[in-house]
């Protein structure tokens, strides 16, 4: 019966192999066959069997995150444990505490990813952890865990780029070839890089001072959002959203950044201070004092978050005018792929909605718990490596050579190119 099953089960694979989208569901076993996702796109090497499982493990900044997941896209098990409240109350993160915090929740975190998967380490194909870029710190809790136990369980260990994996997390849930554009959006970082290829990233833009999740729990903190009960318990990204909601975004004048910048580059710096000078004089007039919040707050909110979007569609706007210029990107086959804490504000997905819908792109953003920090976009981006086998370490002198990386460029950098083309600013886009 073994034999008669192993020989249906080679047919099995070859239709899948000649006929992408033979169905393989309902085939008489949980094991049956984990068809590779990328046969649809291009033949991958028989080493996508059944059982391929990553482990994936997360601690860049505050969040310790743990997943396993399957060749075939599948969460099999995951696990975060946050440190956000703590982190608010001291206003900002204090990376001694974060260390201590991961070092404290990592084993329970992979514990209960692994239980849920119902699996056991030496069931793993491999374990990819964050290397770069991050917190130091906390960076180095997750690259020694990882190691420790890749070696420990003599399995492959796969270093992971942070931004890299919140790029390619939309390529577990949605059909997306390379190349594509990408939007990173988040409180450390903010870029507009081209994916070229699994290995292959090409940086168009970065800012050139505060990443934009920054500049808004920073504008919150100072606006003492937290002192209203409705947003005590928010990130000051959500804080600022929630207010925005029944403001006006034109009640305040704020100022449009690198107009007349020949790059791509991002900046949110000036827009955070024009919003300090609002604040302090908004208190100065109506006598707001101590913990006291400025009464026009929603409005202030308002203006502020559309000041950040409207700078994001045009430098992101800049950045496609550049891809088309340089044919970068199949003009019938152009897709912008957005990540990042940052991307769960749904004004900023609205806006960036409108824009690729001029720009005829089509526009990508996983879901609001896959863009924020998480074990199951590194345990994706090590099974991407595995099936392509770029990246894998195997044995014990290269694994323990890893280093964690706290500054790490994503790619070439092309601004010198983007400046010498002298791109003039799109048309603007309404939202």
């Amino acid at each position: 019966m073994a034999g008669l099953w192993k020989s249906h089960r080679t047919v099995l694979r070859k239709l899948v192999n000649v006929f992408p989208s033979f169905p393989v569901e309902g085939l008489g076993s949980p094991a049956v066959l984990h068809r590779c996702r990328f046969c649809a796109v291009r033949k991958c090497e028989e080493k996508t069997t059944d059982n391929q499982v990553v482990l994936g493990i997360e601690t860049s900044c505050d969040d310790t995150g743990a997943a396993v997941v399957s060749s075939d896209g599948q969460v099999l098990g995951q696990a975060l444990a946050t440190q956000q409240d703590l982190h608010l109350r001291h206003g900002g993160i204090i990376p001694t505490l974060a260390r201590q915090l991961h070092e404290d929740n990592i084993q329970q975190v992979v514990d209960t990813a692994l239980a849920e998967a119902r699996i056991s380490p030496q069931d793993l194909t491999a374990v990819a952890a964050t290397v770069k870029p991050g917190m130091a710190l906390p960076l180095s809790v997750g690259v020694q865990y990882g190691k420790a136990l890749a070696l420990a369980h003599n399995k492959p260990f796969i270093p992971v780029h942070h931004m890299e994996a919140h790029a390619l997390t939309a390529r577990m849930l949605y059909k997306i070839d390379f190349p594509f554009l990408v939007l990173l959006v988040s409180g450390g970082h903010c870029l507009v890089v081209l994916a070229r290829a699994l290995h292959q990233w090409s940086i168009i833009g970065s800012t050139l001072d505060d990443a934009p999740g920054e500049a808004l729990d920073k504008g919150a903190r100072r606006l003492k959002l937290r002192n209203l009960p409705e947003c005590a318990s928010m990130s000051g990204g959500r804080a600022v959203e929630h207010l925005a909601r029944s403001g006006d975004p034109l009640a305040f004048t704020f100022p449009s950044p690198l107009l007349q910048h020949a790059d791509c580059s991002f900046s949110f710096a000036g827009l955070k201070q024009c919003l300090f000078k609002i604040a302090e004089n908004l208190e100065g007039e109506h006598g707001v004092v101590g913990g006291q919040v400025v009464p026009q707050v929603n409005d202030v909110c308002a203006s502020f978050q559309h000041a950040i979007t409207g700078h994001l569609l045009r430098r992101t706007h800049k950045a496609m005018v550049y891809v088309s210029a340089r044919h970068l990107l199949p003009p019938h086959a152009q897709t912008l792929v957005v990540s990042g804490g940052v991307a769960c504000n749904q004004y900023i997905r609205g806006a960036l909605q409108r824009l690729c819908d001029t720009a005829g792109y089509q526009l990508i953003v996983p879901p609001p718990h896959l863009c924020t920090d998480n074990g199951i976009m590194i345990a994706w981006n090590g099974m991407e490596r595995w099936l392509a086998q770029k990246g894998v370490l195997y044995n014990r002198e290269e694994i323990e050579a890893v280093r964690f990386e706290p500054r790490a460029p994503m790619g070439e950098d092309l601004s010198e190119d983007v400046r010498t083309l002298r791109i003039k600013a799109p048309k603007a886009i309404k939202f």
